[in-house]
């Protein structure tokens, strides 16, 4: 072998090891960039890192830069194959193409694709911000020809009704963190607790104060046209500070009582409560739509700085109250103090069952057990049953869907009472 075929060996090995090193360090880009986390990105662009800001430029031209690794990989590997082709040709003979393909492939698969990008998604951010300077580079340097490809491609699936780029947002931006809670969760990385404070605080947007409110039914009201001294003794009996009054009907809602006003009052006048007026002292009722969103309300009872409002259908009848715990409790869950009632309305039984009052609402519920019922169509789980059943069912009738068993354990007039809910999905295997 003379002199200047071994230098040209040596030159196409150093070739080799050159294009296997590029190969990896695309591949390794391309993994580290789409596993990065953009929210770290943005949060390390503000606080001054160039690197981050390096990496949030090229995440936000994704299409260029994706191409950009692709014609660089591709580009390297078949460079690396040619020159390893010549090398173990002039080595071997003709034998030297089966050999370079079987060494090239499992170079190629180790060294350049599995072993960088093994790497590269074990710690993505750390990966992307080490790999930001050369990658632009080459972003820059091959984004033209990219950007030319991606033209091509796009022309090429016209003819098929494929346009790239347009509706690409699949899911929302709230579905995608819930999707992230999910996952994380799953992985012990999230509390139950906090995934539910994060998902309340999505579902925000997508609940209605008619889904919180307390109902009508439930309401503690209080008659205008009883004596000073009755009222006094009603609200230092009820469990809450603030009260609607009515007069006439319970539906003729006047006025709000709240008990610090009323106990005020009360010290103004010595203690002596056929002094007071109690409908000057009450405040002007606040009536909200049962459609407002709780996003918008939870603003409204920022802007108004209280907490408390009467909820009217479109024809103007009350169909409860909402209050500001009302929809915190969506948030955080269960806000209970000293003066709370005790009633909870789920009490798990020994077999493995609950036995549910039927005005508990369904997301409390999924909340208590860590279930997955679904509530767009009804609020409770009285509500749940008859949307289901397509009737109003009897005690003692048991239905079974969405993986649960049903049975209706007390019903007064056409009100289911209370219920009894087995799971019948496995715990181990359920979806939630």
């Amino acid at each position: 072998m003379s002199e200047d075929h071994s230098v040209n060996l040596w030159f196409a090995a150093l070739v080799v090891v050159f294009c296997l090193l590029l190969s990896a360090f695309f591949s390794a880009g391309e993994t580290a960039f789409t596993g990065a986390s953009r929210s770290r990105m943005l949060f390390l662009e503000k606080n001054g890192d160039i690197r981050a800001k390096l990496v949030n430029r090229l995440l936000n031209m994704r299409e260029r830069f994706l191409g950009t690794a692709l014609i660089g990989n591709n580009m390297v590997n078949i460079g690396v194959s040619a020159f390893t082709t010549s090398i173990l040709v002039n080595l071997f003979g003709s034998e030297g193409a089966l050999y370079a393909t079987v060494f090239m492939s499992i170079l190629v698969i180790v060294f350049a694709e599995v072993l960088p990008k093994t790497l590269a998604i074990t710690s993505p951010d750390s990966a992307a911000l080490l790999l930001s300077r050369p990658m632009s580079w080459v972003v820059a340097i091959l984004g033209p020809l990219a950007l030319m490809v991606e033209r091509a491609v796009r022309l090429m699936l016209l003819p098929f009704g494929i346009r790239i780029g347009e509706n690409t947002p699949i899911l929302s931006a709230s579905e995608e963190i819930r999707g992230q809670l999910d996952l994380l969760r799953k992985e012990g990385n999230v509390e139950k607790v906090e995934r539910d404070m994060w998902g309340g605080l999505l579902d925000l947007q997508e609940l209605s104060v008619s889904e919180v409110m307390v109902h009508r039914t439930k309401m503690r009201t209080i008659n205008a046209d009883l004596s000073s001294e009755e009222i006094v003794r009603e609200v230092l009996a009820s469990p809450y500070t603030r009260i609607p009054l009515w007069r006439g009907s319970q539906e003729n809602i006047i006025g709000v009582l709240h008990a610090k006003d009323l106990l005020r009052a009360l010290d103004m006048v010595s203690g002596d409560a056929t002094k007071l007026k109690v409908e000057a002292i009450a405040l002007e009722s606040w009536f909200v739509p049962d459609t407002t969103s709780l996003r918008d309300q939870l603003k409204a009872f920022l802007a108004k700085k209280t907490h408390f409002a009467l909820v009217v259908d479109e024809y103007g009848e009350v169909m409860g109250l909402v209050t500001l715990e009302d929809i915190l409790e969506e948030i955080v869950g269960d806000i209970k103090d000293e003066h709370d009632l005790s009633v909870q309305g789920v009490r798990p039984q020994p077999n493995g069952s609950v036995n549910v009052d039927g005005s508990v609402p369904i997301r409390d519920l999924n909340r208590a057990m860590d279930w997955n019922l679904p509530d767009e169509e009804a609020t409770t789980i009285a509500g749940l049953v008859i949307h289901e059943a397509q009737a109003i069912p009897d005690t003692g009738q048991i239905f079974t869907f969405h993986g649960f068993r049903f049975q209706v354990l007390r019903k007064s007039r056409n009100r289911i009472m209370a219920l009894r809910i087995t799971r019948l999905v496995p715990v181990g295997n359920k979806a939630d």
